[in-house]
């Protein structure tokens, strides 16, 4: 692939790349050696986490590099902007990310999601401003998480081991697939060249950046300040809110016909 290619391939795309150098990587130091004792044997096998020392050592450059780069900007940018200008920047970006999740919610079989995503998307980019205000939630339709790594869940393919990846954070082998295919499902991954595709392309992908690292700047400062451990925290914690995303995907079998029209 030249360089000419290269350059006209999508921010989102770029960090994929990264992560997959990040798998070859993991792949390239071997797994760690299982327990011959059977109580510690058990206890390797529930946390499947075979890559530990490869994943550390990746958590403690991303640590380090957020330490000194990334969590100083965003509490720059939550200390400058209000928090009104931040929850619109929030939705408007979760309002492009929408073409996205209806396609994921419509893989997923999920009708009712497919629904109120897609009325979410024609609510929100029009009378909402382009996103910034959340008009559909107050109508009727709630925000429902669909994503790549659900889709493959919903299809059954396991997690695989943990994966703690440069970037992208905490994942797995499946979820790091469905960021792959979230890639190629995003909308301006499409718009004709010659129309500032790469420059707003590497705008929303700062910004979004941003926005997500602002999300949670007290709630991964108070793990890093009383965990004993942060990285086993955070891979606990991870998975827990992953599970939790997939079951209550799993468990919607909602009609397809909104609350509000039956009564």
């Amino acid at each position: 692939m030249g360089p000419e290619n290269c350059s006209r391939r999508s921010s989102r795309a770029w960090t994929g790349g990264l992560a997959c150098a990040a798998l070859l990587a993991l792949a390239a130091t071997g797994c760690a050696t299982r327990p011959t004792d059977p109580e510690a044997a058990a206890d390797y096998d529930r946390v499947n986490d075979p890559y530990e020392p490869a994943n550390r050592f990746f958590y403690r450059v991303s640590d380090t590099l957020d330490a000194y780069t990334l969590r100083p900007v965003a509490q720059a940018y939550v200390w400058a902007v209000p928090e009104p200008a931040r929850t619109g920047v929030h939705n408007a970006l979760a309002n492009l990310a929408s073409p996205a999740v209806l396609v994921n919610d419509v893989f997923e079989t999920k009708p009712r999601r497919a629904g109120d995503t897609f009325m979410r998307f024609l609510i929100n980019s029009t009378v909402g401003v382009g996103g910034v205000l959340d008009v559909a939630k107050g109508w009727g339709y709630p925000a429902s998480p669909a994503d790549g790594g659900m889709t493959l869940a919903s299809w059954g393919l396991p997690e695989g081991p943990y994966l703690f990846l440069p970037l992208l954070g905490p994942s797995n082998p499946r979820d790091a697939t469905g960021f792959g295919i979230d890639i190629g499902l995003a909308p301006l991954n499409y718009v004709p060249r010659g129309y500032g595709l790469i420059t707003l392309n590497w705008a929303l992908y700062g910004i979004g950046t941003i926005d997500a690292r602002a999300q949670v700047l007290a709630d991964l400062d108070q793990v890093k300040k009383n965990a004993l451990d942060p990285y086993a925290t955070i891979r606990s914690l991870y998975r827990q809110h992953r599970n939790a995303q997939i079951q209550a995907m799993r468990d919607d079998h909602r009609a397809t016909v909104p609350d509000w029209y039956s009564h």
